[in-house]
């Protein structure tokens, strides 16, 4: 069978590095002797990366990428790749282009014609699944979540059916429990990895005010990746009654007359409805 793919069995041009997330041991041998015979790394901060590439002995050049200058970084980089020169992306922890920067340069390369490669690696998303109790393979991964509660609140009733992943700051942690709690309820059930891989690694689960009142009392700080669990209590019936509800205050009708409309058409229950009307944006919003 013919491959027409321009890039197949050429020699690699860029190499996506995943580097740790915590623990320096679990570089690969593959992504060290990469980054020893590339003519340049690009790097978040090349401070951070110095110190890891230190640790095995790498002496190569390394040069910033980050969102504020990434446009200029690609366009001097492709530059480098005509004059025959090699170039790795490594982010200050786990793989680039996962929630950290390298879709510019990625998608710039790929329309030119560049011949890209990953070396696989750490990544926050799939250690701290692979490590807490599921009941679905199937998981959604958001990277850090909106500030705005209202955005916040479209993702939760977005993924009621599925598991969604995300990363929070430590700062931010507790009020995006606390609107998850106003959204999805007080009974919904997170998880939460902190500092994966590290000295103080951390994994809890539990309902959402449980974890209130646990990170109230404890440490929280360092990296964060966070599940809120899938409603096990949603079924077709109660997505078709959200869909009902962002309809009806569309149409300007109040929360208490959406749950009289509903019961009276439906039969459902009118305490649910007006509970699941309060936390509801309306279609147009």
């Amino acid at each position: 069978m013919t491959n027409n793919n321009p890039n197949y069995n050429r020699k690699a041009q860029v190499f996506i590095v995943a580097t740790p997330i915590g623990n320096k041991a679990d570089f690969s041998h593959r992504a060290i002797e990469i980054l020893k015979q590339v003519d340049i790394i690009a790097c978040e901060d090349s401070r951070t990366s110095a110190n890891l590439l230190e640790t095995y002995g790498i002496d190569t050049k390394l040069v910033s990428y980050h969102k504020f200058n990434e446009k200029q970084r690609t366009s001097e980089f492709l530059k480098l790749i005509d004059e025959g020169k090699t170039i790795a992306l490594i982010s200050d922890a786990g793989t680039p282009c996962v929630s950290d920067p390298g879709r510019v340069l990625v998608k710039d390369f790929y329309e030119r014609g560049v011949k890209i490669t990953s070396i696989p690696g750490a990544s926050a998303v799939t250690t701290f699944v692979s490590m807490i109790p599921r009941n679905s393979e199937e998981f959604a991964f958001v990277g850090f979540l909106p500030r705005v509660k209202s955005q916040q609140q479209k993702l939760f009733e977005k993924y009621l059916s599925t598991d969604l992943v995300f990363y929070e700051s430590p700062q931010r942690l507790l009020e995006t429990f606390e609107n998850i709690k106003a959204i999805r309820g007080e009974s919904s059930r997170v998880a939460v990895g902190r500092e994966l891989t590290k000295m103080f690694e951390e994994t809890q689960t539990g309902t959402v005010q449980e974890m209130i009142e646990y990170y109230k009392n404890h440490t929280l700080k360092g990296e964060i990746v966070c599940l809120l669990y899938s409603d096990e209590s949603d079924s077709d019936d109660d997505i078709a009654i959200l869909e009902n509800i962002k309809k009806l205050k569309s149409l300007k009708y109040s929360d208490k007359d959406i749950s009289q409309i509903l019961n009276v058409l439906y039969g459902v229950n009118k305490n649910k409805v007006y509970k699941l009307s309060l936390s509801t944006l309306s279609v147009s919003e």
